[in-house]
Parts: structure tokens; C-alpha cells; sequence
């Protein structure tokens, strides 16, 4: 069901302002926050843990997410600024009004990139970039983090200059930024609750409509981020020859089929791009930032590129395609762990 705009401005009478003002008291309240959390970082190197974080103690762990913090709301109210400087000086709907916001997304994207590589360390490599270019283009990419959001934007909008749509959950639109620039250019956020499939799909492969060459349709094909647990989990609910394809999967969540087969089917002339990436594993909570286990992480970035002309034209045929695809990208991680 389309959201109503009424339930749009309540939403974002909440969201804005509450990045405004979270913005204000963070900074007010920096200083102290920042030593108590070096104090906390102090004791949990010397306290005995029963459970031994990353040595030593995540090297300063809380004292980087207080600055990654800061460093958060300052990307998000520049968003927020240059999102309304965009509307007051665009007409809605316009080409001149998704360019800039396309800009804005680009920016907004490699900032928050950037401090998440220099507050914790990251060193990132990248191999095949040059299978990213030319558009238009399907992504398929792989999710494992709350980080490995940012490496589509930083390695494929930003490096490369493409315009992404993305697939993405409608809880995101409680982000401000998120929620305004993602109605100004197409993107579809999906609501998982699985109460109108048809229509969610229908809206998914309508991303491909009036795609050009410098754009991209990006979708995260397991529809969540991996963890052991839910591997298991979604074992359980699977018999013959799934069951079979998902238990040779060691590092990914079998494909959703859904929304990869709905944009393969919208596609048919666009090249499928397959994103895998290793070194964020274990990411999937801000506990697990905060016990330090980022800190430091070699992150490697594998790009593989399918031609539209080996995709199979039947509906069954493209499934078997793109979970091989799957399980090739299962077999690179397994030699990198």
C-alpha cells in the first residue's frame, strides 16, 4: 500500500528534528562525553572479561564511536541542509532536482565513509573496479554489516559516477536523509511484512523504467544481513533441492528470488553486477562495534560482471543463474576466511 503523504510529515516532524537537536547536545556535551568514554575504554583494558575483546580491549573502541557520533549527525544535518536548499530552489520532479540530489547522495555517502575509515581504521582493497563501468547496470551485493551499506555508494556511485536506485527496508526511513532524498529519485523501500508481495515486486522492477547509462538498480539479494544464526534459521524452512543450494552456501544467506528475479526479468538488456566484499563480518549490531571488533579491519572488495546475454531468458533458468553466481561468490569467501 503507497504511504499517504500525511503519514510522511509525521514521520519527518519527528526524524528532522530530532538530528537537529541531537546534533546541538552531542556538541555541547562532547568534551565530557569523550572522557568518559576514554575511561571506559581504560577500565575494560584493565577489568578481566570473560570474553577477551580484540586486543588490546578494541583500542579505544568507545572513544571512536563517540567521535564517529559526531561525526554522523554533522553528515546528516549537512544532508539535511543541502536537501532543503534543493527544494527551494528546484520544482518537484524535475531533472535539474534528481541530479542534485543525486550529488547530495554521492556526498553524503563518501562522508560517512570516510570517517567510518579513519575513526576505525580501515584500510579497504578493491579488486575489479574496472567491470563497473559501463551502465546501466544491476547490482546484486552481498550484506553482512551495518558498514557494508556504504560500499555501493563509495566504490561504485562515487568512483565511478553512477546514478544508483536502490532496493532498501522501509525502516531506513527513519534516517531524515535517507527518507527525503530517496522519494526525490527512484528508490524503493520495501515493506517487509509481506502484506501486498505483488505490489512490492511491481514497484521493485519499475526501478527499471527510463534507466540510462550512467545508472544502476542495486538490491541486497539475501534481504538481510548474514549471521550464523540466521542461517540456520532460514535452513529450517527449506526442503529439496533449496535446501540442498543453501547448505553449500558457508558465508551467504541463500537469494531471496523475489526481487532478484523481478529485476532480472525488468532488465533483460542490463548486465548483472555482483558484489562481494570480506572483512566486516560479524557486524551486525553497534554492540559489536563497541566491544571493538572493527577496529582495524582489512576490508576486500571482489567485483564480478555478468553480460544481459548470458542470462537465461525463463523465469526457472534465471534462478539456478543467479545462485550459482551465489555460490561463487560463497567459494571466493571461503578462500579469504
Amino acid at each position: 500500500m503507497a504511504e499517504a503523504g500525511w503519514q510522511r510529515f509525521r514521520r519527518r516532524v519527528v526524524s528532522v528534528p530530532a538530528v537537529v537537536v541531537a546534533l546541538w547536545v552531542v556538541t555541547a556535551l562532547f568534551p565530557g562525553l569523550v572522557l568518559i568514554a576514554l575511561v571506559i575504554d581504560l577500565f575494560r583494558l584493565v577489568a578481566p572479561h570473560p570474553n577477551p575483546l580484540p586486543a588490546p580491549r578494541g583500542e579505544g573502541a568507545t572513544v571512536r564511536l563517540c567521535v564517529f557520533l559526531l561525526c554522523f549527525l554533522v553528515t546528516e544535518n549537512l544532508g539535511l541542509l543541502l536537501l532543503f536548499w534543493t527544494f527551494v530552489s528546484t520544482r518537484s520532479g524535475s531533472r535539474a532536482r534528481m541530479a542534485r540530489t543525486f550529488a547530495i547522495q554521492r556526498l553524503y555517502t563518501a562522508l560517512h565513509l570516510r570517517a567510518v575509515t579513519l575513526v576505525f581504521s580501515l584500510k579497504f582493497v578493491i579488486h575489479g573496479s574496472e567491470l563497473v563501468r559501463p551502465g546501466p547496470v544491476l547490482v546484486f551485493c552481498r550484506h553482512a554489516s551495518l558498514v557494508d551499506v556504504l560500499i555501493p555508494g563509495g566504490f561504485i556511485a562515487n568512483v565511478h559516477k553512477l546514478e544508483l536506485r536502490y532496493v532498501l527496508k522501509r525502516e531506513l526511513l527513519a534516517e531524515p536523509c535517507l527518507d527525503v532524498a530517496g522519494h526525490w529519485i527512484p528508490n524503493h523501500f520495501v515493506d517487509r511484512r509481506g502484506l501486498d508481495t505483488e505490489k512490492e515486486l511491481a514497484a521493485v522492477g519499475a526501478l527499471k523504467a527510463g534507466i540510462g547509462q550512467n545508472e544502476g538498480v542495486i538490491i541486497y539479494p539475501e534481504g538481510t544481513r548474514f549471521s550464523a544464526a540466521r542461517r540456520e534459521a532460514g535452513l529450517v524452512k527449506l526442503e529439496g533441492a533449496g535446501l540442498a543450494r543453501a547448505e553449500r552456501l558457508r558465508h551467504l544467506l541463500p537469494i531471496r528470488p523475489g526481487g532478484a528475479l523481478t529485476l532480472l526479468a525488468a532488465a533483460p538488456s542490463c548486465d548483472v553486477l555482483f558484489v562481494g566484499h570480506h572483512g566486516l563480518e560479524g557486524l551486525t549490531r553497534l554492540e559489536d562495534i563497541w566491544r571493538g571488533s572493527l577496529v582495524g579491519r582489512t576490508v576486500t572488495v571482489q567485483f564480478w560482471r555478468e553480460p544481459a546475454d548470458s542470462i537465461p531468458p525463463e523465469n526457472a533458468a534465471r534462478l539456478l543463474w543467479v545462485n550459482d553466481r551465489w555460490q561463487r561468490m560463497d567459494d571466493w569467501l571461503e578462500t579469504l576466511s
